[in-house]
């Protein structure tokens, strides 16, 4: 293979010596260090695909702040309702091919495929309201929380911790519908947006607060109550990870800490493993937290101890 192509200004191109890289890298891919599914042809997701259906959704729910401004109350139904079919059109087949990575694959047909990626398309459709409430009370959350908060639309459209919310919540209906993997590239988008990284899999109250956000993590099994407030690089993660007697990683374990109502954390706390922080709790900045807290503690770095409520923090 010969790659001394001139260029625009008349000088040959270096030639790479290609062909027995190419080589290589098919010794790799067939061989060596084969990762393919071997089953049937299975189409990834896109992830452009999936950012166009998210901000279809975002506009559908939020027509004037993420939509067009200039709707009017007899063209704003209008808008919804083609905004959403076109979106859905394009989440069904998403759907589809997120279903080619679920457990096992192979045992569908391609014809089961397109009638469950409907019917999930169409439960998602139908929880839609319900994603609108949950978002309305996590704006309201961030205008009652932040002194600097001017209105509802600079938080819509400017606070990060919002937007990630946003996917978030997309995500986790997505998740719990059992299309995960469709799901794990949601979320990732609003991560690569944001700075923050919600796994679809964490359950989330209503009221929830990010303020600034930068550098958030929350796990798969994190477990978060209502009115909840985050400030930034605060972690929610694991311990440790179980393993089974072959040393493979046991998947879906809870290992991730509950968060329970009108708790406060502090920018760059950690708090780590399957324990509670009681409800009312503050948690102060740069704590890290491996053991409960009870109800009404607060957790400061230079102590670390509980102040009140008895609990105890390490």
């Amino acid at each position: 293979m010969k790659n001394d192509y001139p260029d625009p200004a008349g000088c040959r191109a270096p030639h790479w010596n290609l062909g027995p890289v190419i080589e290589q890298l098919r010794v790799s891919r067939e061989a060596t260090h084969n990762i393919r599914h071997h089953g049937r042809v299975r189409e990834l997701p896109s992830r452009e695909a999936l950012t166009v259906i998210v901000n279809g959704l975002s506009a559908a729910l939020f027509p004037t702040h993420y939509g067009r401004p200039n709707l009017t109350d007899d063209s704003i139904d209008y808008f919804v309702g083609d905004t959403l079919t076109t979106t859905l059109n394009r989440l069904v087949e998403q759907v589809r091919r997120g279903l080619l990575f679920a457990a096992q694959p192979d045992d569908a047909s391609e014809e089961e495929l397109v009638r469950k990626a409907a019917a999930i398309t169409r439960d998602f459709a139908a929880g839609l309201p319900a994603i609108r409430a949950l978002l309305v009370s996590d704006v309201q959350a961030a205008l009652a929380g932040d002194p600097a908060a001017t209105s509802v639309a600079e938080i819509m459209l400017c606070y990060p911790g919002t937007i990630a919310i946003l996917y978030y919540r997309f995500a986790h209906r997505l998740h719990q519908l059992g299309v995960p993997f469709l799901a794990r590239l949601v979320s990732d988008i609003g991560h690569s947006l944001t700075g923050i990284d919600i796994h679809p899999g964490a359950r989330i109250g209503a009221s929830f607060f990010i303020d600034h956000g930068t550098g958030v993590v929350i796990g798969e099994t994190a477990i978060i109550g209502q009115r909840v407030r985050l400030y930034q690089a605060v972690t929610l993660g694991a311990k440790r990870f179980p393993a089974d007697q072959n040393g493979v990683l046991i998947k879906g374990v809870a290992r991730h800490p509950v968060v329970e109502d009108d708790v406060v954390i502090y920018a760059g706390a950690t708090i780590l493993g399957r324990i509670t922080i009681g409800a009312g709790s503050t948690i102060g900045g740069n704590v890290w937290l491996t053991d409960s807290v009870a109800p009404g503690s607060t957790v400061s770095q230079a102590q670390m101890r509980s102040d009140q409520g008895g609990g105890d923090a390490a």
